[in-house]
């Protein structure tokens, strides 16, 4: 089993997505001659945004990015909100993986999601209480790309309110945590 784990957050060692990502991704370390852990820290090496003219580099970066991703069975995504979204890190590498032919085409009867034999998980953090609310742009937005690109299995582990007091920090982590997922099979493809 191969599994990709992507960390986003700009606050360090201090962050919650990472407290979260390393919690999701702990069993899957304990059996490592039975999984392969590929990571990637979008803060401390970003992806190269989109760009208007032919770039070898960046295209052989992007190549990159979109195997590891193919060749994953579980994403394990950090995804804290600022200002209402994803960190445009994420978003550029999340450009990197969205490939017309590769992840996802298009057909006579609509799109079609062709990474769908994926488990993807995605640990969010936010400052405030946004859940739901219509200010919320991460867990939907999240929630339309990789449908769009076929994932039907898609958690979502989230810690909100973190900013509002040392404590309300430590009891969101501490109830975010015990909601982590366990391992488990993924199911056949379809």
């Amino acid at each position: 089993m191969k599994l990709l784990h992507i960390d986003s957050s700009v606050t360090g060692p201090g962050s919650v997505t990472r407290a979260l990502t390393a919690a999701i991704v702990a069993p899957w370390h304990q059996c490592p001659e039975a999984t392969q852990v590929v990571y990637r820290d979008l803060n401390a090496t970003p992806v190269a945004h989109l760009g208007g003219r032919p770039d070898p580099e960046r295209d052989a970066e992007g190549a990159r990015l979109l195997q590891e991703f193919l060749d994953a069975d579980v994403v394990v995504i950090g995804a804290p909100m600022y200002n209402f979204a994803i960190p445009s890190t994420l978003k550029a590498w999340i450009d990197r993986v969205a490939v017309a032919g590769r992840t996802f085409r298009y057909t006579a009867h609509g799109p079609e999601g062709l990474a769908g034999d994926k488990r993807v998980i995605v640990a969010i953090g936010s400052g405030g209480l946004h859940a739901g609310r219509p200010e919320d742009f991460v867990e939907p937005y999240l929630r339309q790309v990789f449908g769009f690109l076929g994932v039907s299995d898609l958690e979502v582990v989230r810690a909100e309110g973190v900013a509002l007091s040392e404590r309300h920090r430590e009891t969101a982590l501490a109830e975010a945590l015990r909601r982590v997922p366990p391992p488990r099979a993924l199911r056949a493809a379809a």
